[in-house]
């Protein structure tokens, strides 16, 4: 090749390949979490409300029936001028509905502890609710079919039992079409209530979830040991010198050579004494 031939430049490297582009996988958004959070809850409504029926029994069997004496057809009257009895057909259910809110509390608090909170509070007040309707209708029924049989077709005059109900609780329609519960009714639901927050108020997780507790170190190691607080390398931004004994902390150490040291220099001859009879050297 000639030196006046230009020479030809060598190929621009190809450009290396993009790399793939990281595709995160769909992570679960919150509806799947609401979803299994609205299951939860409306099973354990579901449960409790069924729950109730076993407590009605438990009423009917403690609360007593009511003397009364028929007074027309399909009527009848106290046959006591101060019967005690619905009073404590009232008192009966009010306890027994507290009693069962506060259990019922207790239980939701221990299984339910991924939705605790809100979602926990709504859940047993809901449930209170059912409960509580399901056992009074089912404990007022328990009897109520022959004692309507025997005041229609009894004669005036006649004494029979009417089986326990509420006088203290139901249901009023709002705008004749709206059922709202009222009186001790509401004292499952409000059992469960305080129970659950109380339980809320206690609990020692910020998150009310059972948080992951670091086990206790019985033997922690010295700084500079493996698994101990090792001490920053020396020359590290965090790593420092301590100075030397006698020298004040901020001021410059001296240089550290590898030669031998030099002797100490040897401490002056003490003068002789005068000869006798000289003049002494004056004094001051």
């Amino acid at each position: 090749m000639s030196p006046d031939t230009p020479a030809s430049e060598p190929p621009a490297p190809a450009a290396p390949p993009a790399p793939p582009s990281a595709v995160s996988p769909p992570s679960a958004g919150p509806q799947p979490r609401r979803a299994r959070a609205v299951r939860a809850g409306a099973l354990t409504v579901l449960v409790m409300g069924l729950l109730g029926a076993p407590l009605g029994l438990l009423w009917a069997v403690l609360a007593p029936a009511t003397p009364v004496v028929k007074s027309g057809p399909g009527t009848a009257v106290y046959g006591q001028a101060q019967p005690e009895q619905p009073i404590a057909a009232d008192g009966w259910f009010s306890l027994l509905g507290l009693g069962f809110g506060v259990l019922a509390a207790l239980v939701v608090w221990m299984v339910l502890r991924r939705y605790r909170g809100p979602v926990g509070l709504i859940v047993v007040v809901t449930g209170g609710l059912a409960a509580a309707l399901v056992a009074w209708q089912v404990g007022r029924r328990i009897g109520l079919g022959d004692y309507e049989r025997l005041l229609d077709g009894a004669p005036d005059g006649t004494r029979l039992t009417k089986p326990p109900d509420l006088r203290a609780g139901g249901i009023d329609l709002v705008l004749g079409v709206l059922p709202v519960p009222h009186g001790n009714l509401l004292l499952p639901a409000f059992g469960a209530a305080a129970a659950y927050t109380l339980l809320a108020g206690w609990s020692r997780w910020p998150s009310l979830r059972p948080e992951p507790v670091p086990e206790p170190a019985w033997f922690a190691p010295p700084a500079g040991y493996p698994g101990g607080n090792a001490l920053p390398p020396v020359g590290s931004p965090g790593g420092t010198v301590p100075p030397p004994v006698g020298i004040p902390e901020g001021t410059a150490s001296p240089s550290v050579s590898s030669e031998p040291a030099a002797p100490w220099p040897a401490p002056p001859a003490a003068p002789a004494p005068p000869a006798p009879g000289a003049a002494e050297p004056p004094r001051g």
